[in-house]
């Protein structure tokens, strides 16, 4: 029974959000209600498939021979599809109220209840064959959404996502052919299923065949040079862009990579290849780059998004290490982070939907008349930081033991790595500072490019800057809550991660 329940969460958001826009609604509020009671409804059943843990493989349809749709709870599914169904129904609160002048409201909530479904595809999946029908299914249901108003720029940002998802999904295509071939299972196995006796001298083709599926995965993941679509991607509502940047799209990324690193070929397989190196190497790049960009961008989204490419690769970091404690590491971040960075976007679409202000040098002020606000913009984003006792603290600290973990077995980039954690998080430290001491300066202790005052370049000076309603508040307060909580009491989840990283679970 619990296995045909695994498909509930996947199929009752797209079937809901499918049928939104055939529902005659009378009000907003109906509408609504509508929307939020499938989300949390969706959220309580993967949360008790979350506790009851059912262990069937569930086969939906069998294509072909290894080629079949299936789903599967297992350890790393477990731990995206807690992010996930926590994270959405509040993501979905605060929609409500921002989305009130955005317009085309209805065709808004349908695509965004469908890539909830969609995105727990992902999590769900048993097998290669599925995750990568899902994956794409992602790309075409969030393409409405980052195009959502259809200006100049969001047509723009659409194309620009579309060009670099579909570039991404041929390069991984291509890794599915080989593990078809040289797989001995399309399953989730952890270990790997490569057939040894398959690969015969066939080993530095499929090492670049790994190399191949991490940049094509990657993409959603914002590997540098791939990262670009991100900070353009910037232009969409911002309950779009915290999904984007902090639940559904990137994360699917980071999973992607970790199940075909872990699940698909192997550490045994990749550790101290040629492969290993190359893949650590765009990683570095990534963090480095965009932690650079972050400081030198204006634009508070943009900034964000910048912040979002470098520290999913401090996920892939402690993932790709493959040492030991680099999976713990690499799970940590991907839940912290995804706590962080969706109160920063939900502060910024916050000053923005009371203010219109989209730019640092435009908020001077701002922190003492909006409270809630920059209250847990702050907490948010000394969590980033990396400073303690909060959330970003304990997943950076569990990185950083692995990479010195694996200097000790040998890893020449090892020390490396760790320098450019260090010099990142200097970097985190100027962006996120630039914006929490900004915004308690008074205006005239500040001033705009051109020497102009803030004031002047207010984009709507005519707005009351307040704090917004709770259906905005209340979501950045509860994760600015977690975020403190989790940062002083973690050991249980740890726990969890370390079953999940040796394969236990």
């Amino acid at each position: 029974m619990n296995g045909i329940l695994l498909i509930i969460p996947v199929l009752l958001p797209i079937l809901g959000g499918m049928l939104l826009s055939l529902f005659p609604f009378k009000s907003r509020k109906q509408r609504n209600i509508y929307v939020e009671t499938i989300v949390v409804i969706n959220s309580l059943l993967m949360w008790y498939l979350l506790i009851t843990h059912p262990m069937s493989y569930t086969r939906l349809i069998n294509l072909a021979g290894m080629l079949e749709v299936s789903v599967h709870l297992d350890g790393a599914g477990m731990i995206f599809a807690a992010l996930v169904a926590t994270l959405w129904p509040f993501a979905t609160l605060y929609a409500f109220e921002y989305m009130k002048h955005e317009g085309s409201e209805k065709r808004f909530f349908s695509f965004y209840t469908v890539t909830y479904g969609i995105t727990l595809g992902i999590a769900l999946s048993a097998n290669l064959m599925t995750m990568y029908m899902f994956y794409e299914m992602l790309t075409l249901v969030t393409i409405p959404l980052v195009m959502h108003s259809f200006r100049k720029e969001a047509r723009f940002a659409g194309r620009k996502y579309a060009y670099y998802s579909i570039g991404g999904a041929a390069f991984a295509f291509i890794g599915f052919i080989f593990i078809l071939n040289y797989g001995s299972s399309m399953n989730f196995t952890f270990g790997g299923v490569l057939d040894t006796a398959k690969i015969g001298a066939d080993t530095n083709v499929l090492l670049a065949v790994f190399v191949f599926m991490v940049l094509g995965f990657g993409v959603k993941a914002a590997i540098f040079p791939l990262h670009g679509w991100l900070p353009t991607a910037s232009i969409a509502p911002t309950p779009v862009t915290a999904l984007l940047h902090a639940v559904a799209v990137v994360k699917s990324g980071a999973f992607a990579i970790i199940r075909i690193t872990y699940y698909i070929f192997g550490t045994e397989f990749l550790l101290g290849t040629w492969a290993q190196y190359t893949v650590l190497l765009f990683v570095a790049a990534t963090i480095l780059y965009c932690s650079s960009s972050a400081v030198k961008e204006q634009h508070l989204k943009r900034r964000f998004a910048y912040s979002t490419s470098s520290n999913l690769s401090y996920i892939l970091l402690g993932v790709l290490l493959m040492a030991p404690g680099g999976l713990v590491g690499g799970f940590t971040h991907m839940i912290f982070h995804g706590v962080m960075k969706i109160t920063l976007f939900f502060a910024v679409g916050a000053i923005m939907h009371q203010t219109g202000s989209t730019y640092i040098y435009e908020i001077s002020g701002y922190g003492k008349k909006m409270p809630v606000v920059f209250t847990c913009l702050s907490i948010a984003g000394l969590a980033l930081i990396g400073i303690p006792p909060l959330t970003g603290f304990i997943s950076k600290w569990n990185i950083a033991t692995a990479a010195a973990g694996a200097w000790q077995q040998g890893n020449r980039l090892a020390p490396v790595m760790i320098c450019i954690l260090i010099l990142s998080a200097f970097l985190t430290s100027i962006y996120i500072f630039t914006i929490i001491i900004k915004a308690y300066l008074p205006a005239k202790f500040t001033s705009a490019p051109g020497g102009q005052a803030p004031s002047e370049r207010q984009a709507d000076s005519s707005r009351e800057v307040c704090d917004p309603n709770w259906l905005m508040k209340l979501p950045m307060i509860l994760f600015a809550i977690l975020i403190f909580l989790f940062g002083i009491y973690s050991a249980p989840l740890m726990n969890f991660f370390s079953l999940v990283a040796s394969g236990r679970i």
